[in-house]
C-alpha cells in the first residue's frame, strides 16, 4: 500500500512540500512559513472573529438582564458594574476590528476581548456567590470553548486564555469564600472541559495548517511545471498582460526570449527520457539564473521549448542576456552524439522587445520572438537572433 504522502515525491521541491513531508505535529512550521501561516490565519478568520464578537456582546447583555432575576440583594449592582465595564471594552475593541486596514490589530484585540469576557465572568460569579452559592458558573465554560473553537485562535493562544480565565475564577471564588469542596469540584469540571477543548482545538489547527500547505502547493502546481519548477504556459499568458500594463504605466520595456533546445528529440532517442528530463532541469536552472529579478519570469512552454520574460531591459542588453544563456548551456558540455550542430547540447534563441509606448500585446511580441527563433534554427542553430 502506497504511503499517503508518496505523491510529494513527484512534486518539484518547494517549502510547502518539504514541510508536508517533514510533518508538524508540534503545530509549528519553519520561521518563514510560520509567519506566512499566521497572516493567512488572521485573514481567514477575520469574518469569524467579527461574528463571534457581535454575538458575545449580545449574550453578555442578555446575561446582565438575567442577573436581576437570579440574584436578590446589593451584589447585583456590583455584577452590573462589571458587565458594563466589560461591554464598554468590547465596544471599543469592535471599532478597529471592523475596519479593513487594521488586520494586524485583530489578534491582540481578540485576545483582549476573550480575556475581558473570562475575567469579567469570573468576577461576576465571585460577587454572586457572596450572596448565593448556587449561582451558575458554567458560563466560564462557554467562554473557554469560544476561545478554542469560535474565534479562530491557535492552540497556544486559546489554552493561555483559558488558563488565565480559570486562575481568575479561582481567585474570585477564594475572595467570595466558596466552600473548598465545591470549589475543587467546579475546578475539576472546568479543567476536564478545557482538556476536551484543547484536544479539539489541536485537531482543528492541525487540519488548518495542513489545508494551508496543500492549498499553497496546489497553487504552485497549477502555475508551475512539475518537472522543472518554472512557470507554465497558462500562468505566463495570465501574468504577461499584467506586466505589459505595468510596463506601459512606468514607461519600461519588456523583452521576450524564446528558447529551443537543438535536436532534443534525437537526444531523447539516444540517451533516454530520464536523461532528457535531467537536461530539461539543467536548462531550467540556467533560465532561472537569467530571469532572477522579481518581475522577470522563466517559463517552460512545453517539451523542449522555454521562454524568459525580462522586465525593464533594452534590446541590446536582452540580446546579451540571451547570448549568455546560449553559451552557458554550451559550456556545460553535455554530450550529444546525434546533433547535426555540435558535439554537445546547444540552444537556439529568438529575441523580441516591447518598447515603452508601443502598441500590441502578447500575440505580437510572441510572433516577433518566434520569427527570430525560426531564423536562428534555419541559419544553423546554436545562435541568437533578435
Amino acid at each position: 500500500m502506497a504511503h499517503p504522502d508518496a505523491w510529494l515525491d513527484e512534486v518539484h521541491p518547494s517549502p510547502y512540500a518539504e514541510q508536508l513531508a517533514q510533518g508538524f505535529r508540534a503545530l509549528r512550521f519553519g520561521p518563514a512559513l510560520e509567519r506566512e501561516y499566521r497572516v493567512y490565519v488572521l485573514q481567514d478568520s477575520l469574518v469569524l472573529k467579527r461574528i463571534a464578537l457581535s454575538v458575545a456582546m449580545v449574550l453578555w447583555l442578555a446575561f446582565a438582564a438575567l442577573d436581576f432575576v437570579m440574584v436578590q440583594g446589593p451584589q447585583v449592582w456590583g455584577m452590573l458594574g462589571v458587565r458594563l465595564v466589560v461591554f464598554a471594552l468590547l465596544a471599543i475593541c469592535a471599532w478597529p476590528m471592523f475596519r479593513r486596514d487594521c488586520l494586524r490589530l485583530t489578534l491582540p484585540l481578540s485576545l483582549l476581548c476573550i480575556l475581558a469576557l473570562g475575567v469579567g465572568a469570573a468576577l461576576v460569579v465571585g460577587i454572586a456567590h457572596r450572596a448565593d452559592p448556587t449561582y451558575p458558573y458554567e458560563g466560564l465554560l462557554l467562554i473557554s470553548m469560544g476561545a478554542y473553537f469560535l474565534i479562530g485562535l491557535r492552540l497556544g493562544e486559546a489554552a493561555g486564555c483559558a488558563l488565565l480565565v480559570l486562575l481568575s475564577y479561582v481567585a474570585a471564588e477564594l475572595w467570595a469564600g466558596l466552600a473548598t469542596p465545591q470549589l475543587i469540584n467546579n475546578c475539576v469540571f472546568l479543567l476536564f472541559s478545557n482538556l476536551i477543548g484543547a484536544v479539539g482545538c489541536y485537531l482543528l489547527e492541525f487540519k488548518s495548517r495542513e489545508h494551508f500547505l496543500i492549498s499553497r502547493l496546489m497553487r504552485i502546481l497549477a502555475d508551475h511545471d512539475s518537472l522543472t519548477g518554472l512557470n507554465n504556459r497558462r500562468s505566463f499568458n495570465r501574468q504577461f498582460e499584467r506586466l505589459r500594463r505595468q510596463a506601459q504605466r512606468e514607461g519600461r520595456s519588456l523583452a521576450l526570449l524564446l528558447c529551443d533546445i537543438d535536436h532534443f528529440k534525437a537526444y531523447n532517442d539516444c540517451y533516454g527520457h530520464q536523461a532528457g528530463d535531467g537536461v530539461l532541469q539543467q536548462v531550467a536552472s540556467l533560465l532561472q539564473a537569467v530571469g532572477r529579478r522579481p518581475l522577470d519570469m522563466a517559463v517552460r512552454l512545453g517539451g523542449e521549448e522555454f521562454a524568459v520574460l525580462l522586465y525593464d531591459i533594452g534590446h541590446k542588453e536582452a540580446r546579451q542576456r540571451a547570448e549568455v544563456l546560449r553559451s552557458s548551456l554550451e559550456q556545460l558540455g553535455i554530450r550529444h552524439e546525434r546533433s547535426d550542430t555540435a558535439s554537445m547540447l546547444t540552444m537556439s534563441i529568438g529575441v523580441a522587445c516591447f518598447l515603452p509606448g508601443g502598441e500590441g500585446g502578447f500575440a505580437q511580441l510572441y510572433e516577433h520572438a518566434d520569427r527570430a527563433l525560426y531564423e536562428a534554427k534555419a541559419f544553423g542553430r546554436n545562435q541568437v537572433v533578435a
